[in-house]
């Protein structure tokens, strides 16, 4: 059988629970339930940084955050630095890649890791575009409502996409889908936009105990206190109409891919949604509305309706796609694992743990961005008090999460009994022991995984091509 053809979605800022498969009553994402359905869903999969451009260098490369410093918006992955869209490129494969998100790559690196890129049709309105937003609250909140339906960024891809695969290359080839919804700003054109009734809408989670300080600092920096319930049910069903859209804009793309085709869907990271007093998402955020993330994995070699609730890391998708398409997983040395031994039942467990990390030193504080507005508070926040931003390290298991961080105290949360993980229990005698050993695994964790050793070795004593002194 020839090798299978892949598609690789990536919504932007989707939430795990925010999906009618992963346990979301309320949403409508019938084609996401009908991909889980022929497919593997994974019920702990986590993200390895919950930021948009490090979370792409960490599952391109399979490499934490922390093995090259790919811990900000701005450094991206190099035209040296090996990644696996490069590997599939460079095995047989047609790489390619709608849209134009500049947040992945540096100069020269999407040249080489694809063969093309950007739209066939192009958007109506540019991205960033300009928000114009009703008063300081719906600013601070990100929420523009309903707008005018337009050809926008995702439409604009998902025709793009749609065109390309109406004549595809005849070698078999990756389609990267990298969509912005449902990021905010909140917005929704009909008929997504009404699709939910507000008064129906859940309510996020309060305020939890023991958090972190960057928390409150929000809440108190953004005004947040003048959001009321239906004020927050209100950006629910905003948020919950993107999904909705880009469900439709899923459908789309797979009903043209045709059959003998992989599909992999997961997000960079989530969305507060409320959540705690919360909107959008913090450079240091690890809670699991942030950090959670909706993979599903279908297609030839992929066990149809199965869930699997082991510990995953984002950074396991990539070789999973290389070994379901025979490409050699041999350009470099990472830290991805295939999930195939899981789903074949050749191993009991695929991870134990799973590892989250981010944030800063306060000397790194110049380094940090300055965004326009709206999100100039956010950065405010940041500089002027780095450490609501310093170093964290998040790992978890099926019953444990221990967040570890720089400047602050540290947090444990029983997943079992608070999923949400909204009460702090750290510092409690009886849970001494779970906070040693997860303390001992990121000391393991770090020691294992902190640098690489290139394959390609350099040449000893090479010749200097110098005058002599």
């Amino acid at each position: 059988m020839a090798r299978p053809n892949v598609v690789v979605f990536v919504p932007d800022q989707l939430r795990a629970d925010a999906v009618g498969c992963f346990g979301n009553p309320h949403v409508r994402t019938p084609n996401l339930d009908a991909l889980a359905a022929r497919g593997t869903r994974f019920t702990n999969a986590f993200v390895q940084h919950p930021v948009c451009s490090p979370s792409r260098a960490s599952f391109l490369t399979g490499w934490y955050p922390h093995v090259a410093g790919h811990r900000t918006l701005t450094h991206l992955l190099r035209p040296e630095q090996p990644n696996f869209l490069k590997s599939f490129k460079d095995n047989g494969y047609h790489v390619t890649w709608v849209g134009e998100r500049g947040d992945t790559f540096a100069p020269g690196g999407t040249e080489a890791s694809v063969h093309e890129y950007g739209f066939s049709v192009p958007p109506e309105v540019t991205w960033p575009a300009r928000a114009d937003y009703d008063d300081d609250l719906a600013a601070r909140t990100f929420y523009l409502g309903r707008v005018e339906d337009s050809v926008d960024f995702d439409e604009a891809a998902i025709r793009s996409a749609e065109q390309w695969l109406a004549k595809p290359p005849p070698e078999p080839w990756v389609l990267f889908v990298p969509l912005l919804a449902p990021h905010v700003p909140f917005k929704a054109a009909e008929p997504w936009f009404s699709m939910y009734d507000r008064d129906e809408m859940p309510d996020p989670l309060p305020p939890g105990s023991g958090e972190p300080a960057f928390h409150q600092a929000i809440r108190e920096g953004y005004g947040l206190d003048r959001m009321t319930p239906g004020k927050w049910r209100e950006i629910i069903a905003t948020y919950y109409a993107m999904v909705s859209r880009m469900d439709d804009h899923l459908g789309r793309v797979l009903a043209a891919a045709g059959e003998n085709t992989v599909t992999a869907f997961f997000a960079d990271h989530g969305e507060y949604l409320g959540d705690f007093g919360l909107v959008e998402k913090w450079p240091t955020s690890m809670s699991p509305n942030i950090t959670r993330d909706p993979l599903i994995i279908a297609g030839p070699g992929v066990p149809e309706g199965e869930v699997v609730d082991d510990m995953v890391e984002l950074i396991d998708v990539f070789p999973t796609l290389l070994e379901l398409c025979d490409v050699p997983d041999d350009t470099h040395r990472h830290f991805g694992r295939s999930l195939l031994p899981r789903l074949r039942g050749e191993i009991e467990v695929h991870r134990e743990y799973a590892f989250s990390e981010a944030g800063f030193t306060v000397e790194e504080e110049p380094q940090l961005e300055r965004p326009a507005y709206p999100y100039d508070r956010k950065g405010e926040l940041q500089h002027a008090n780095p450490r609501l931003v310093g170093k964290v390290v998040a790992v978890r298991d099926r019953s444990w999460t221990y967040v570890h961080r720089l400047y602050e105290g540290p947090e444990l949360y029983d997943r079992v009994a608070d999923p949400h993980e909204s009460v702090n229990l750290a510092g409690r005698p009886e849970h001494a022991a779970v906070e040693q050993r997860m303390r001992d695994e990121i000391l393991r964790w770090y020691l294992e995984t902190a640098d690489v050793i290139p394959y390609t070795p350099d040449p000893r004593r090479p010749k200097v091509e110098l005058p002599t002194p």
